[in-house]
């Protein structure tokens, strides 16, 4: 970001994250299934694809029940 943005005076609108509470509480479909993700984490698991891939694998590995991969939604 280019040094003369000055966000000192913005107060918590300038702060990430700032209004992802209010989201969750009223967006539409607000994503009640949300987990945050460690920073460390995150560069090993860039996106939701492979978070999940590895949850399954791991569930695989562990002898738990079988797991069925949830049928895709179409775009409305």
């Amino acid at each position: 970001m280019a040094v003369e943005y000055d966000f000192a005076e913005a107060g918590d609108a300038a702060r990430q994250g700032a209004y992802f509470a209010h989201y969750l509480a009223h967006a539409p479909k607000a994503p009640k299934n949300f987990v945050r993700i460690d920073p460390d984490l995150s560069a090993i698991f860039p996106d939701a694809q492979a978070v999940n891939e590895a949850l399954r694998t791991l569930a695989r590995l562990g002898g738990g029940k079988p797991v069925k991969r949830p049928a895709r939604r179409r775009a409305s």
